[in-house]
């Protein structure tokens, strides 16, 4: 059953629990610029694996045909993925028991020894098959982390300060997944404008993974800043079980939630995070292209994010938003894929998947605080790790390994495109189902 959350803000939580004083807006801004390079280096940790997945691939697997070894890259990617829904039920249920702010700072040890792990990792030519097995724990460790940071670190963000702003600040741990992915594109580039194929395939592909170990100043940096936590005490002074209550009170939000948020994953890694390898080893055009298409998208995402978080907060309801956005991401991302195939030169490229990181922007901020708003203080944090875990892991994280199985299998480069507007369609049903709740703490 539902939990009634038609509460206004002025009064006490569901549980009792009264609201916290005003925080000053000098340590809010504090909390957001902490959480943001956190989030952010986490994520470009995670992600980057995706963008340079083709020269993994020959390092770890190397196979005859270059589309296996491919494949096998794209599927240890995905491998991070499915640790993503242990992560978030074990560390969000820390975070909804003990306190967002502590479970956020064990997120950013166990990424740094999942970066570490795959930055130094020999290849397969030295050490054998202790090569690819060593790379798959590395990427475990990286998803686990990557699991419970998002409702540790958005749940944070978002109780620290007054209501009517919450759709900026939380915009901004998005916008910072968008400059995660900025950085590793751009690195991407520079790294394919300054090394020759040879020297970039063979080791240049590491330094972006040495790169992402500055988490480990930036958590210790975050450790001496002592970030406020709103709810922290009252967190651990109510005996509960958060997993248990979020399973049974609001499963249905939960499953729906999953669902809302697979149409802004699907596009995300199918098309932009995957856009280096497919133009490369699918269009055969020269890995500086799709490298510049992965940073043109991150830069659409860093720029609308913030915009779609003030424009929630205008709003007196999210979901018209969500949903128009929504509807307009499946109903164009085959016309829209269809101008990349078909296109001639990068300029088509940089147009379709502007105009979809543009939509899945705006999906982003305004859906992230759709549900946050529908789960309570008790299971807030676990709830959008669960969530957001379950889609990146069952749609997200293998979105890669099947566009690739399925353009090996038909031979058809627009077979991306079936599969994504299934998944946004998917999504906007979802939606349509979903119960808004009026913003409470």
């Amino acid at each position: 059953m539902e939990s009634n959350q038609d509460i206004p803000p002025s009064s006490l939580a569901p549980t009792g629990i009264p609201l916290a004083n005003e925080t000053s807006r000098r340590e809010l801004l504090r909390v957001v610029v902490a959480t943001s390079l956190v989030n952010g280096l986490e994520i470009f940790n995670f992600t980057v694996f995706g963008f340079f997945a083709g020269m993994i691939g020959k390092q770890f697997f190397p196979a005859a045909d270059p589309m296996t070894s491919l494949l096998l890259a794209v599927g240890t990617f995905g491998v991070g993925f499915f640790m993503r829904p242990f992560g978030a039920a074990v560390i969000g249920t820390y975070a909804d028991r003990v306190g967002r702010r502590t479970a956020m700072t064990a997120t950013i040890w166990l990424t740094a020894a999942g970066t570490a792990a795959v930055a130094v990792c020999p290849p397969y030519s030295m050490i054998g098959v202790a090569a690819p097995l060593i790379l798959v724990v590395g990427r475990s460790l990286q998803g686990f982390a990557a699991g419970g940071e998002m409702g540790a670190a958005t749940t944070l963000v978002m109780e620290a300060g007054p209501v009517s702003r919450r759709g900026f600040r939380v915009s901004w741990q998005l916008a910072s997944q968008g400059a995660a992915a900025l950085l590793g594109a751009s690195l991407g580039t520079l790294l394919a404008s300054v090394m020759s194929p040879g020297a970039l395939e063979s080791w240049g592909w590491r330094i972006p993974f040495l790169i992402g170990l500055l988490i480990v100043p930036v958590g210790l940096y975050v450790r001496r800043q002592g970030l406020a936590d709103r709810n922290q005490e009252t967190l651990r002074l109510v005996p509960r079980t958060p997993l248990a209550e979020l399973c049974h009170e609001h499963g249905r939000t939960l499953a729906l939630a999953t669902l809302m948020i697979v149409g802004r994953t699907v596009p995300a890694y199918a098309i932009v995070l995957y856009m280096p390898s497919y133009l490369a080893h699918v269009m055969h055009l020269l890995p500086i292209s799709g490298f510049l298409a992965s940073a043109f998208s991150a830069l659409v995402l860093v720029v609308v994010s913030p915009l779609s978080g003030l424009l929630a907060d205008r709003l007196k309801r999210r979901k018209p938003l969500v949903l128009g956005a929504s509807v307009a991401t499946t109903v164009l991302i085959y016309p829209l894929f269809l101008l990349i195939t078909h296109g001639h030169g990068l300029l088509p490229v940089l147009v379709g998947v502007g105009v979809i990181s543009t939509l899945v922007a705006l999906t982003a901020g305004a859906g992230t605080l759709l549900i946050l708003e529908a789960f309570p203080l008790t299971v807030r944090a676990s709830g959008l790790a669960i969530s957001y875990a379950l889609a990146v892991t069952l749609f997200g994280g293998t979105a890669q390994f099947i566009v690739t199985a399925l353009i090996k299998w038909t031979g058809n480069p627009m077979a991306v495109a079936w599969y994504v507007t299934g998944a946004c369609l998917l999504s906007v049903v979802s939606l349509v189902l979903f119960k808004e709740h009026p913003a409470s703490i």
